[in-house]
């Protein structure tokens, strides 16, 4: 191209532009950092309590309607689009959080975008946390849970079970267990930078370590301590689902950013995945953090329409 070919009006606006969206990405990376780091701040209830503010801001949405529902001793949340008729199937969503903190306002801002994408409800759950609660605490929850869709009519194959970071590991979890129930298992499972490996043994955990802007290795050891109370082996299937057998499991989808340390954590369980014939797909975003799906800007949403495009595949 000739340089008088050039419009440098464009060219200058557009390098604004892209200045402007990476400044975005910085401030929004240093907010879920404040937001997800309870190493930083080791007031548990408090960061909890920012985590609420923080779905609750980001997750307000004119066109959804939040419906709370107790679960046994849970508390739960609908998330419906307000003029919805349509009833199945349904999102089962697992929030993140280490084990330690997150809730389902907290969830918010993830829940409401499959909403949206999906035309889909989702319920999401208050599992107890660690260390308070260590495990099997959560997988107990999320079980109940899963028990209150069957009761009140849903079958297994109108469910979708999603579930960021750790959420992605209840999710896993989750379907161990129903698999040793010998029970019906989900339509489909749909993972965001899920923590799959609790022995670290990703490459990513020091490769990603410089540049990951939400987790580090201090973060991930304490979740660890809090959730397993020194009471487990770290390989052990019950809590690091990379190294348990995946028989039967339903069609699966990964969304991972490669600037994480728990990349690794994504990219050995789509291979273990394949290896038991279970159709996966894994979709690695470049530039991106973990569960950047959480951030209010383009590329989260444009990351969950590709998940909301796999699961019509999967339910049409």
């Amino acid at each position: 191209m000739a340089l008088k070919d050039i419009n440098m009006d464009s060219l200058v606006s557009k390098m604004a532009d892209r200045r402007a969206d990476r400044n975005n990405n910085q401030n929004v990376m240093a907010a879920i950092k404040r937001m997800h780091s309870f190493v930083e701040n080791v007031d548990i209830d408090k960061q909890r309590h920012t985590q609420d503010s923080f779905g609750i801001l980001f997750g307000a949405n004119k066109e959804l309607e939040f419906e709370q529902i107790k679960i046994g001793h849970m508390n739960a949340e609908w998330t419906r689009l307000r003029h919805s008729h349509r009833k199945q199937p349904v999102i089962l969503y697992c929030h993140g959080g280490g084990y330690a903190t997150g809730s389902t306002k907290y969830a918010r801002t993830v829940t409401s975008k499959f909403v949206e994408a999906t035309s889909m409800s989702a319920l999401a759950f208050d599992y107890r946390l660690a260390p308070e609660h260590p495990y099997p605490a959560a997988i107990d929850d999320a079980v109940k849970v899963w028990d209150y869709l069957m009761y009140y009519g849903y079958g297994a194959e109108d469910i979708i079970v999603v579930g960021d970071s750790a959420g992605g590991n209840l999710a896993l979890e989750l379907l161990m267990r129903i698999k040793a129930k010998k029970r019906m298992m989900p339509k489909a499972l749909v993972l965001l930078s899920p923590w799959t490996d609790l022995t670290c043994a990703g490459e990513t955990q020091e490769s990603r370590a410089s540049i990951d802007p939400v987790l580090d290795h201090d973060y991930l050891q304490l979740a660890i301590e809090y959730y397993t109370a020194g009471k487990m082996e770290l390989d052990d299937p019950l809590v690091s689902p990379l190294y348990a057998d995946f028989t039967g499991f339903p069609p699966t989808y990964i969304q991972v950013g490669d600037n994480e340390i728990l990349l690794d954590d994504s990219r050995m369980l789509y291979k273990k995945l394949l290896e038991y014939n279970v159709l996966t797909r894994i979709s690695i975003y470049e530039g991106m953090w973990h569960v950047f799906q959480m951030a209010p800007f383009k590329k989260s949403f444009d990351a969950v329409k590709e998940a909301a495009e796999f699961i019509y595949e999967i339910c049409k």
